[in-house]
């Protein structure tokens, strides 16, 4: 049996009108398996049990962000979540044409009006979607509790407990200066939360090299509200600083939440290893703590 058989028998049993001549499997993804069908269509399945509500609440996500952003997002049309099981639950959308804006992309850029258009099409996007009201556009957000002390406190006892026994001591005591340095100072926890992408980086940004445009954001999978800087980091990390601040002639102020950018940017390999501990996903895991070893 092929590995895209279960999927498909599960689109036919929920949607028996969706004529079906080709379907191969994505492997690109942590939380969701992905069936690219007639080469058209986007079918993603919670790989997971727990990752059945994130799935809808993605779904929820993009249903009500739809309409206050520019740039073209997935538009769900196909669902179901009448089963937890991994591999049953799965929403469904049209394809947005492009490919990854991977960092060399913009490191063999010739053209500084090429490079500003982009980093302004991504200004936009995220100021756009940083100004969306939550409780109009998700309801299920409005109550959210925001506490983003205590996310990174949380994170933090993650990684001492879960990541410590694999790290040298010189890793576990710069982590630990890092963390504590961070946590001791209240003015990195003083702004106003909003809904964010919570993973805006390279793999996530789709790019047409023939238009030299971004044609589209994807997976929404951890998107919550918190700090607006988070999203920035995903920038900082693909791309680094100097193409971050050609952000700012659309989104002013970057300059002054650089440090908690900086921050969240020496987390993302940390909480790559958690997720490939706490998922069994080996591949993750050695990812990302190998510079820690």
């Amino acid at each position: 049996m092929n590995k895209e058989t279960p999927y498909l028998d599960r689109i036919k049993q929920c949607y028996p009108g969706l004529h079906i001549y080709s379907a191969k499997m994505n492997e690109i993804g942590q939380n969701n398996d992905v069936l690219i069908v007639n080469d058209s269509l986007v079918f993603r399945f919670a790989k997971y049990r727990e990752g059945t509500d994130h799935l809808e609440l993605e779904m929820e996500i993009l249903s009500g962000v739809y309409d206050y952003v520019s740039l073209p997002i997935p538009r769900p049309i196909y669902k179901n979540f009448t089963s937890k099981e991994p591999g049953q639950s799965f929403m469904g959308y049209e394809m947005i044409d492009g490919q990854p804006m991977w960092g060399t992309i913009i490191s063999s850029s010739k053209s500084a009006d090429q490079l500003q258009n982009i980093a302004n099409q991504l200004a936009q996007f995220l100021h756009e979607l940083h100004s969306i009201p939550v409780g109009e556009a998700v309801p299920t957000l409005e109550k959210a509790n925001v506490d983003p002390y205590k996310d990174i406190s949380n994170l933090y006892g993650k990684i001492r407990n879960e990541l410590f026994p694999y790290m040298r001591d010189e890793a576990r005591w710069e982590t630990s200066e890092h963390f504590e340095t961070y946590l001791s100072d209240e003015s990195h926890f003083n702004f106003t939360p909003c809904l964010i992408h919570g993973d805006f980086g390279a793999s996530n940004i789709l790019y047409s090299s023939n238009k030299n445009n971004i044609t589209g954001v994807i997976d929404f999978g951890g998107s919550y509200v918190g700090d607006p800087a988070y999203d920035f980091a995903g920038i900082l990390s693909s791309y680094g600083e100097e193409f971050l601040h050609r952000l700012t002639n659309k989104y002013p102020g970057i300059d002054q939440i650089l440090k908690r950018m900086k921050f969240y940017k020496s987390t993302f390999a940390l909480q790559e290893a958690l997720f490939g501990i706490e998922n069994n996903d080996v591949e993750a895991f050695k990812n990302g703590i190998k510079a820690y070893r």
